[in-house]
């Protein structure tokens, strides 16, 4: 019956919650790498979200003034922008800084009394970047055009910029919101020596998904 007794009072003892110094710091130690832990998945679940947030925007838009320089004829011409659509899709985004994109325009035009339409390819740069949810951007574009139909002698290959200056508001209906965009879309032909200057404005909607 001693032995026993002497057995259980061992166990209790083993069991007892330690206290001290080095029980302290044992504890302390514990709570900061559990905060660490905390700190690092709460940084790779907002790493996760930016890289699965996506920016898209399409528009359509009108030109407000236009001129054409040797196109179908020799000399200047005016009024001959018609219309035009835009998709901007970004593919990076350099935090705080821009966000860098593609962007896919179609254009009408009516040079010489004709019809001519364009399909161009164009890399983009907006500041500042569409994660910082600010309002007012701006931005410039340029790449290639290629001419769905085009005038006798004339170029089919146009090399395009832009620049613009816009209004944007973000998730008006859910994921969705709207802006309003404008600014200068030229081109100079390759191939032959037309030009096209011209001022725009545009209206549409923003995702961000």
């Amino acid at each position: 019956m001693f032995v026993g007794t002497f057995l259980i009072s061992l166990n209790l003892f083993a069991e007892a919650p330690k206290v001290g110094r080095s029980a302290a710091a044992r504890y302390f130690q514990n709570e900061k790498a559990a905060e660490r832990r905390g700190l690092a998945n709460e940084s790779e679940s907002s790493s996760t979200n930016q890289r699965k947030e996506h920016y898209m925007a399409i528009g359509i838009g009108t030109f407000s003034e236009s001129t054409a320089y040797n196109w179908g004829q020799s000399g200047k011409e005016e009024k001959i922008g018609k219309w035009g659509a835009d998709l901007t899709y970004r593919f990076a985004e350099q935090e705080y800084l821009f966000d860098q994109a593609l962007k896919v325009s179609y254009v009408q035009f009516g040079p010489a009394n004709q019809e001519a339409s364009k399909l161009s390819f164009l890399y983009a740069v907006t500041l500042p970047e569409a994660g910082s949810k600010f309002p007012l951007y701006f931005g410039a574009a340029g790449g290639l055009g290629l001419y769905l139909k085009q005038l006798e002698k004339e170029s089919v290959i146009s090399l395009d910029y832009q620049l613009y200056l816009g209004l944007r508001a973000f998730n008006i209906f859910d994921t969705m919101g709207l802006f309003v965009e404008g600014g200068l879309r030229n081109h100079l032909h390759v191939t032959s020596d037309g030009q096209f200057n011209g001022t725009f404005l545009s209206l549409g909607s923003v995702f961000v998904f």
